[in-house]
């Protein structure tokens, strides 16, 4: 269960950053190249319900992780979308499940802990996203930030990466002694500065 608990811990300091979007910030620069806010919490949103459709069984449907426009109330959504993942996660017997996940590999499922892990990385550095975008600080409990950086570690780097399309670009290099959030974001190919 440790692992619903850290990962509970870090989409909920995403949504609280994402509260603090205004009404003119959805056409701000994100560090996901060639995504504005409006395009990050679109992708933002439609994974949670991707995550927690997999959570049930239903992750195989791709129709379950096509972005959707933002409505009216975009944080709202963002923020709704955030807690069916975490109840979706949080059901009896989730660990014991097979996730779906075809934006990784159509080939095979993966285990409800490593597909957990996934998310909980996602949200760790999207909520970063977020943060940098609208200028502000992101801060997440050293044990959040301890099990992101081994899952970051564990994403294959190389050339997969630059592909059109890929979920990170190319690792870039980061001191070993900088913070662990910095050493997170650069394994996934952004720029802690």
């Amino acid at each position: 269960m440790l692992i619903i608990e850290l990962h509970r811990r870090a989409v909920l300091a995403s949504v609280d950053v994402v509260s603090r979007i205004g009404d003119g910030d959805l056409g701000r620069d994100t560090p996901c190249a060639g995504w504005n806010l409006g395009d990050l919490l679109a992708h933002m949103t439609v994974q949670h319900d991707g995550f927690a459709a997999a959570a049930k069984g239903l992750g195989a449907d791709p129709a379950v992780w096509q972005p959707r426009p933002l409505g009216a109330d975009p944080t709202g959504e963002y923020a709704a979308a955030a807690h069916r993942v975490l109840d979706a996660f949080a059901a009896p017997g989730v660990l014991a499940r097979e996730f779906a996940l075809p934006e990784i590999s159509t080939a095979v499922t993966f285990p409800a802990e490593r597909a957990i892990g996934f998310h909980l990385v996602d949200y760790v550095a999207h909520g970063w996203d977020v943060a940098r975008s609208l200028g502000l600080p992101y801060q997440l409990d050293p044990d959040v930030l301890d099990i992101a950086l081994r899952v970051a570690a564990a994403v294959p780097d190389g050339e997969n990466r630059l592909a059109p399309g890929a979920a990170f670009a190319p690792a870039l290099p980061v001191p070993e002694d900088a913070p662990a959030l910095d050493r997170i974001v650069a394994l996934l190919g952004r720029s802690p500065a």
